[in-house]
């Protein structure tokens, strides 16, 4: 078991690790909106904001040997769930079939203000 870290993705906010590796699995924890090289929010736009948090996990992923195509879960967090078919959009370019398997859920609030989180777990 190994933590993973890149400066291609934000670093962590908090006392944890950009990602895990364990018995041939990335458990990459849940990326925020930030632009790794501002240390800032992308935009404030939902859609934008989840593009940014699928390039950091797949810049997470590539720091680990492994790519985003060999994601086999996701667990997406917004905090308006009205905003999904645009979010799904989105999550439908990042990835082809078959798709890895999800969660979506809608919640009060995210660390910073961020309007959406993602995490994922991934084959190495």
């Amino acid at each position: 078991m190994s933590a993973v870290s890149t400066e291609k993705a934000p670093a962590a906010v908090g006392p944890y690790s950009q990602a895990y590796r364990a018995n041939g699995l990335l458990f990459v924890s849940g990326q925020l909106p930030i632009d790794p090289s501002t240390g800032a929010f992308n935009s404030e736009d939902p859609i934008q904001q989840m593009q940014q948090c699928l390039a950091n996990i797949a810049a997470i992923a590539e720091a680990a040997g492994t790519s985003l195509s060999k994601t086999v879960k996701t667990t997406i967090l917004l905090t308006d769930l009205s905003q999904f078919a645009e979010i799904n959009e989105v999550y439908g370019k990042a990835f082809s079939e078959p798709y890895p398997a999800r969660a979506c859920y809608e919640v009060s609030a995210l660390p910073k203000g961020a309007k959406v989180e993602v995490e994922a777990v991934i084959l190495l």
